[in-house]
């Protein structure tokens, strides 16, 4: 249509529509920014981080939410604060303890299946052995056979069998000198034995197969044999599992209907 006063088009006004924007805290701002320059090495380990006085200057934002910044860089891992007159954020690097405790939380927190602990376990400790074979120490070695040790003890509790095989299984992901598959098996082993501790299988019989096949895995770690590390251990863990699975099953078809 044209405008009878200029005889010029006259514009359609259309309605000008806009997706909701999501902008970032300032904290989260600030603690990306500081947790990139800590992973890219511009920050050492033990570097301390300016005073929380001097990053609300240097920032311009408030003090509570610079706090809130180095709470979120200090939960991850990536700073220990420090009380008192020598105190501060110091910067630290990640270790497996931060590997093992993100995995616990994804387990506890999403629940997830005794099957699927089990089957990552099975991928994953196999593995572990074999590294073992290849690179333990003597220091490894010695903190396989205190749990084997433990663990042989028929009259303990189950409770102290249980400990005395997880700390077996860790010794073993520990000399793989792996931090990750040691952060992943720090996380895995308690929680499936966590959920194992009142299972009627683990009886004395039970408690004997686990013994020998420990000790033959950790011989085979022993004479750096990674093939027969790899195959014992595989062999453990699966015989575990399906032990574990048929008890599971069975106890839901006993579980009487409403």
């Amino acid at each position: 249509m044209d405008d009878p006063v200029t005889s010029e088009p006259v514009a359609t006004r259309q309605a000008v529509r806009l997706s909701p924007m999501q902008v970032p805290k300032a904290s989260d701002v600030l603690a990306d920014n500081l947790r990139e320059r800590i992973l890219s090495g511009e920050f050492p380990e033990g570097t301390a981080l300016p005073p929380e006085r001097e990053l609300v200057i240097q920032t311009d934002l408030s003090r509570a939410t610079v706090r809130e910044a180095l709470r979120i860089l200090e939960v991850q891992g990536l700073v220990r604060v420090k009380t008192g007159r020598s105190g501060g954020a110091f910067v630290q690097h990640p270790g497996g303890a931060s590997v093992a405790s993100s995995v616990s939380l994804l387990i506890r927190g999403r629940h997830i299946r005794i099957a699927a602990l089990l089957e990552t376990r099975e991928a994953i400790e196999p593995v572990c052995a074999q590294l073992a074979a290849k690179y333990r120490t003597d220091d490894d070695l010695a903190r396989l056979e205190e749990a084997n040790e433990a663990i042989s003890v028929e009259s303990g509790s189950l409770a102290g069998f249980l400990r005395a095989n997880v700390d077996w299984h860790l010794a073993v992901a520990v000399g793989s000198h792996n931090e990750l598959l040691t952060g992943f098996m720090s996380a895995l082993s308690p929680a499936i034995y966590a959920s194992t501790d009142n299972q009627a299988f683990i009886d004395t019989e039970v408690r004997r197969t686990t013994v020998r096949a420990h000790r033959t895995i950790t011989e085979a770690i022993r004479a750096q044999d990674a093939d027969a590390a790899v195959r014992r251990m595989n062999r453990h863990v699966h015989a575990y599992a399906e032990a574990v699975i048929q008890v599971e099953e069975r106890t839901e078809i006993d579980v009487p209907e409403d």
